[in-house]
């Protein structure tokens, strides 16, 4: 069997990883083994530590860290540059994502999309609306704020729309749900329009695109602070990403 040490090992996790993003600022990747427990398997742990990830959807994430304890691997497979788990392992991720992150999804055409061509009630009357720019924002003490402009198709009228949410974790842990509705200025389009932005922001604050490779999180504990949402997740991983 070739020489295993942790440096080749940790390149080829990272290379691994990269392969799943479309940039990235910074990653390092420390893998810590023991000569003895390698050849049968064993590592001791696994850390990733990475800036300015842009993950599934164009959504960049700030930082992110991810911390494993011993991971069971194919030692043959390990010799030949491939880390292949034989029995999933648990760990541990804190994601930080910022406000201009979570804009930056909004904004994307992939998004904006999606927020055309709306069928909402406007003073009791269908209308078809179109979302022209979504402001999403972190004002601190725990809520996110919203606010946008649509134009309403028919008359090219524009109105402001603005509300307030709190993010709380779904039953399951896999999602964040916005709850808890205010709206500023009684800047209110329609609850269909409201329904709209909040489903949008879920999707793209599902933890399913923060993954990488074969691995499922769980939300434990979410910070919506100033400037920044934190998420705090323990992950179950079956396999990591190769190249």
């Amino acid at each position: 069997m070739p020489d295993l040490d942790d440096q080749a090992i940790s390149k080829v996790a990272e290379l691994g990883i990269k392969s799943q993003l479309d940039a990235v600022e910074i990653l390092n990747v420390a893998i810590d083994i023991d000569p003895l427990k390698v050849i049968t398997g064993a590592l001791n742990s696994v850390s990733i530590a990475g800036a300015g990830m842009v993950m599934k959807q164009d959504l960049r994430i700030e930082q992110m860290e991810f911390n494993t304890g011993s991971v069971a691997v194919n030692p043959i497979s390990l010799a030949f540059g491939r880390i292949e788990l034989t029995q999933p392992t648990e760990a541990e991720a804190i994601v930080t994502l910022t406000e201009a992150d979570i804009n930056r999804a909004f904004r994307s055409d992939f998004v904006q999309g999606k927020m055309q061509n709306l069928d909402v009630q406007v003073n009791g009357e269908t209308a078809t609306v179109d979302v022209h720019k979504i402001n999403f924002g972190l004002p601190g003490a725990g809520k996110i704020l919203f606010s946008t402009e649509v134009i309403l198709q028919n008359s090219q009228e524009r109105k402001t729309v603005a509300f307030t949410a709190v993010p709380k974790i779904s039953p399951d842990k896999q999602q964040i749900l916005l709850e808890d509705v205010e709206y500023l200025d009684n800047q209110e389009l329609s609850p269909e329009f409201t329904e709209a932005m909040l489903n949008e922001a879920k999707k793209l604050l599902n933890l399913k695109n923060f993954e990488l490779g074969d691995m499922t999180f769980q939300i434990k504990r979410l910070a919506a602070l100033k400037g920044k949402l934190i998420l705090e997740s323990e992950a179950i991983v079956n396999q990591f990403p190769s190249s």
